[in-house]
């Protein structure tokens, strides 16, 4: 646990070394550009899609930043022979995410309440938020990874976008009307993302709220068994493939 909390602080402060916080406010600051220009007031049934976006697509690109600025300053390799777990390395990148994703939806819940009008189950909203963000982030891990570069990340987030993201925003933006279309969507992680958050704005069926989260819990325990098992190839490469 000490080993833990240290790499944490660590991972905290080596975000704000980075400018990956900075980087994070100012995308908050976008965000809140696009609450306040929207003609809607109530933007209760907009607020989880624009957490979505948020919290999917940043906590790939923030374990990635961090991880590629470890592997410029050599870092990487000397965590073979540390006394830190490859556990506790893993889980201090996801944590600081999710405290980084929790940020982001702070400040925008903040706006939304004080120049908005929102009717949102503020601490279902929080639980969604920490499961989605430890979900993605350890995506992050598995896309660094298989990249060179900061570059090709990029790419691989874009494609991640296009076959797991798009289908969800157009089923959302009624693109997609097939019965069985729909459906198949629950194949893919984005959607039980995207249906815990809306939850905590208006009703679902409940065998799509169980198997939503039954979904992320499963998927969060494998992908982190997978991500730790990987870690010492990647590693050794001295990141990257």
């Amino acid at each position: 646990m000490h080993n833990f909390i240290v790499l944490l602080l660590g991972e905290i402060e080596r975000m704000k070394k980075y400018g990956i916080l900075a980087a994070s406010l100012a995308l908050s600051l976008i965000w809140i550009g696009v609450l306040h220009f929207t003609e809607i007031q109530d933007v209760t049934a907009f607020f989880p899609f624009l957490i979505f976006i948020d919290t999917t697509s940043m906590a790939i690109l923030l374990v990635g930043a961090t991880m590629f600025y470890e592997k410029q300053e050599g870092t990487i390799k000397s965590l073979l022979v540390s006394p830190i777990s490859k556990s506790d390395y893993i889980l201090a990148k996801t944590c600081a995410n999710i405290l980084s994703n929790l940020e982001t939806l702070a400040i925008l819940y903040l706006y939304a309440l004080f120049f908005k009008e929102i009717n949102i189950n503020i601490i279902g909203l929080l639980g969604a938020v920490i499961l989605i963000s430890f979900f993605h982030s350890l995506i992050g891990f598995l896309l660094t990874y298989h990249s060179r570069d900061f570059t090709e990340l990029l790419m691989g987030m874009v494609k991640y976008a296009f076959i797991f993201m798009v289908p969800v925003i157009l089923e959302q933006t009624g693109l997609i009307k097939n019965l069985l279309a729909k459906k198949l969507l629950y194949l893919i992680p984005t959607k039980s993302s995207l249906t815990l958050l809306q939850a905590t704005t208006r009703n679902f069926a409940n065998w799509e709220l169980f198997l939503s989260l039954l979904y992320l819990l499963l998927g969060s325990s494998l992908l982190f068994l997978f991500v730790r098992l990987k870690f010492d190839e990647y590693a050794v490469k001295g990141g990257g493939v």
